[in-house]
């Protein structure tokens, strides 16, 4: 008997055909919502991130480029072929670390440890050995992670509140307020709004000097060092497969679909190779707007695809535009950019620490993995999210042994 590696499904032509059928009020909806959120919080967390490493406009423009046009292309071709609400888009804790573990790398640098990122999630797409992987990577483990790496983003929120307490601190109380007042409206679209007029009001705006323009992205060169390869590729990868593949199939279970797990791997590899040779960091399917585009509110549950389709091309159009995002995000006060990205990794963070401990699986190592990722330490020249999985599975094979024993 022979065994597809990639799972079979309905084909383009259905796809297609019943497009028009199923594009209507809720599909569009929740396609346009999905994409409001993926490009308000996550494109200033990715900005903030490339900032922070010291890119220029034009390589931060073919970084957005990749991650929105390659993760709308991917939603769209996934979710036409197998009619199912999969949406693409690229790691957004993955972009959180990049900023601290890219500072003193060349942008070919760090395409290649992008590059190298997509080639394992392929290689283990292919090989079938994800579940031996998640099993000696366990899923709190790599939540621990996430959470201890990015957990300066929440304390941003604070600290920036306090330095610019009327602007940043109109864009905290609208997002906590807005939401409540007018249902659905995102939060993190209310805090921009709200903290760009109390930027302007006070004279903390500053409109560009010259007349805008079109930057068109670039194809680069990889260049692959073997430092970024630990510190960036492999805790890239794992975040890939253990967070965002992982929560989109876990969605797509509970909305009673059955996903296509090995093609939603495959090609979560092959978008990070493609998005990396443009310095992307990853092109992957993304848990956040698949949780979004198969909810009850998207309409008919064979329709909701279509969801995931508009998400997908309104992400790609996004992507084509980016120089125009990135120079509006330039003119906002620093302080309001490191707030709205704070306030972005909300939900992320409470994910991460929600995932990590409860459980109480390998609780040990998980907590281990958190605190190094907090102290933000490089070893060896090897940044803190590498170590902070290295040094958690080691302590959770000291102290949570029984763990791995139940999971076998």
């Amino acid at each position: 008997m022979k065994i597809s590696l990639v799972e079979k499904g309905a084909g383009f032509k259905s796809g297609l055909g019943e497009l028009s059928k199923h594009l209507n009020a809720k599909t569009i909806t929740s396609g346009i919502i999905s994409t409001i959120f993926g490009c308000t919080g996550p494109a200033l967390v990715t900005i903030n991130a490339a900032t922070t490493a010291g890119y220029s406009t034009a390589e931060i423009v073919s970084w957005i480029f990749g991650i929105y046009v390659f993760g709308g292309l991917l939603g769209c071709i996934l979710a036409l072929y197998y009619k199912l609400p999969i949406s693409g888009a690229f790691s957004i804790p993955g972009a959180s670390m990049m900023g601290a573990a890219l500072m003193g790398y060349s942008f070919s640098e760090a395409a290649g440890a992008f590059v190298l990122a997509g080639v394992l999630v392929l290689i283990l797409g292919l090989t079938g050995f994800i579940g031996k992987v998640m099993r000696w990577l366990p899923l709190p483990i790599v939540m621990g992670m996430i959470g201890g790496c990015m957990l300066r983003f929440g304390s941003g929120i604070v600290a920036n509140s306090i330095e610019d307490p009327i602007v940043c601190g109109t864009s905290v109380l609208a997002f906590l307020l807005v939401p409540r007042i007018i249902k659905k409206f995102p939060g993190v679209l209310a805090a921009l709004i709200a903290g760009v007029v109390a930027a302007i009001a006070t004279g903390a705006f500053a409109p560009a000097s010259g007349a805008l323009g079109y930057i068109p992205p670039q194809l680069v060169i990889p260049k692959f060092n073997p430092a970024l390869i630990l510190s960036c590729s492999v805790p890239l990868a794992a975040l890939v497969i253990g967070a965002e593949n992982a929560q989109a199939i876990g969605v797509l279970y509970t909305q009673g679909y059955k996903p296509p797990i090995n093609a939603m791997t495959i090609f979560s590899g092959i978008g990070g190779i493609v998005s990396g040779l443009v310095g992307a960091h990853n092109a992957n399917i993304a848990g956040p707007m698949t949780a979004i585009c198969s909810s009850d509110e998207a309409g008919e549950k064979d329709g909701r695809y279509v969801a995931s389709v508009v998400n997908g091309i309104t992400f790609a159009a996004f992507g084509l535009v980016g120089s125009f995002a990135i120079a509006f995000v330039s003119f906002i006060p620093s302080s309001l950019v490191n707030v709205l990205a704070g306030l972005a990794m909300i939900n992320v963070l409470i994910q991460s620490f929600n995932e990590g401990f409860k459980t109480m699986k390998y609780k040990t190592g998980a907590f281990a993995a958190l605190v190094v990722g907090v102290a933000n330490q490089s070893i060896l020249g090897i940044g803190a999210a590498f170590w902070a999985l290295v040094i958690g599975v080691v302590v959770a094979l000291i102290c949570d042994g029984k763990d791995f024993k139940e999971s076998n």
